[in-house]
């Protein structure tokens, strides 16, 4: 038997797949290695979706590369959506790598060892339309948090993006699959459970034929969960259903990531994003209207085909109205083999960087006013444990999303152990991230 070691890039999505790989390895008697260094194979599981993530993982690729050349690593194996994307320029390209799995294989992780350990290249590229594989995991996050991945692919085809390419069609996980997995997250003591998928909302439409996400909210409520939080939320599938389910359940977090991308409504029609501007402020007010102290999260692209000043403009005015709490800003880059990538009206990269800067000063001014409404309030904190740079302890409310947003940094007059919820009043800013300091039950 050999020892794997796995470096996982790219979104929550992708580490619910190298947790799959690292149970299969697991079980088939290989030792898992916390670091590359001594491994015989060194799985990178990549993201291939914008220019960051590609450098990120060709970066990863490298480095493992001179620890080969090191004699500290013997093999590699390259993973995940760069695989699947750039599966000849690898080869061509980057002679570290040994073996290559695509996004439709990852269940083949043991046999592609094998055969690398053997002498063999392994070039494994699975249908991405297949059924989802039902595999174990071993939970590489705390033991309070864990990531509930409901349905794999994309059926949105929005006009930038490669992901329906990469991944496949929206296939739905079977429903006592997901809440099995739940059942067993509860029972192993995981207090925050984050639902995942590229969209979902869509959950059950494909092979139920009904958005089953507001049933599955209730189900997971029943459990042994403190929190549920739900990633990511398309804009076009809220009804009155998922909205209630959301109000009505303590457990789910006042806290939705929303992608919206842009609210111009010619180029959310050329994007193929279903909706338009009216549709999205309606739907922010209605949902600030029925879920108190909500949060928003969303992500939004500069420099789209169609984008001149005006539209620019109409975007940050956007910004201050529906006053979006969250937002991951890209500059939009074109992507080959997009239906976007071969659009006229093109805004150049620099200009898209530069606008993409500006609207980070608009919403750092809308994070400051916000950061300014929770002075003096109490909020429950997910304790992450102590914080040796601020001499203090850190953690998460319900306003920030793991590994996206930031932490509330506070003190504490005992001592506060990692998974456990601290009430906590907010008293300062520092750094753009809230301080605090503890409060007992009865304190006011």
């Amino acid at each position: 038997m050999s020892k794997v070691a796995f470096i996982s890039l790219g979104c929550a999505k992708n580490l619910v797949n190298t947790e799959q790989m690292m149970a299969l390895c697991r079980d088939a008697g290989h030792t898992l290695l916390g670091a590359p260094e001594g491994a015989d194979v060194v799985v990178v599981n990549t993201c291939g979706f914008i220019d960051s993530a590609k450098e990120e993982a060709i970066d990863n690729i490298l480095a493992m590369g001179e620890l080969k050349k090191q004699g500290l690593v013997r093999k590699i194996l390259v993973t995940g959506c760069l695989s699947q994307r750039y599966r000849n320029e690898i080869a061509e390209s980057l002679p570290e790598v040994d073996g290559m799995l695509g996004t439709g294989s990852y269940g083949e992780i043991v046999p592609a060892i094998d055969e690398l350990l053997h002498g063999g290249a392994p070039q494994r590229f699975g249908s991405i339309h297949a059924p989802i594989e039902e595999l174990d995991r071993v939970i590489t996050t705390p033991p309070y948090t864990a990531y509930l991945r409901i349905a794999e692919g994309c059926d949105n085809h929005c006009a930038f993006c490669v992901i329906p390419s990469l991944r496949g069609k929206y296939r739905s996980r079977q429903w006592e699959n997901v809440l099995a997995e739940a059942e067993k997250l509860a029972a192993s003591g995981v207090k925050e459970i984050i639902v995942i998928a590229q969209d979902i909302t869509r959950y059950g439409t494909d092979n139920y034929g009904r958005r089953r996400l507001p049933e599955l909210i209730h189900a997971l409520c029943r459990m042994d969960f403190h929190w549920v939080r739900l990633h990511y939320l398309y804009p076009d599938e809220f009804d009155d259903e998922l909205i209630d389910a959301i109000a009505s359940e303590p457990k789910v977090l006042n806290y939705l990531d929303v992608p919206i991308q842009h609210c111009n409504d010619r180029i959310l029609s050329a994007m193929n994003r279903r909706g338009d501007k009216a549709y999205l402020l309606a739907l922010f007010r209605r949902l600030r209207a029925r879920i108190p102290g909500l949060v928003l999260r969303t992500s939004i692209i500069t420099g789209l085909p169609y984008e001149g000043e005006a539209e620019f403009e109409e975007l940050c005015d956007f910004l201050r109205e529906v006053k979006i709490e969250r937002a991951g800003v890209f500059p939009y880059s074109p992507e080959e083999g997009t239906r976007a990538a071969q659009m006229e009206n093109r805004v150049d990269e620099e200009e898209a960087r530069r606008r993409a800067e500006l609207l980070v000063d608009v919403q750092s001014r809308i994070m400051d006013e916000y950061n300014e409404r929770m002075q003096g309030e109490v909020v429950e904190v997910l304790c992450e444990g102590f914080d040796a740079a601020s001499m203090g302890f850190v953690g998460r409310s319900y306003a920030e999303s793991v590994d996206i947003d930031g932490k509330i940094y506070f003190s504490a007059e005992r001592d506060c152990a990692a998974g456990e919820f601290v009430r906590v009043r907010i008293t300062g800013v520092m750094d753009g991230e809230l301080t605090g300091e503890a409060v007992e039950e009865d304190e006011t």
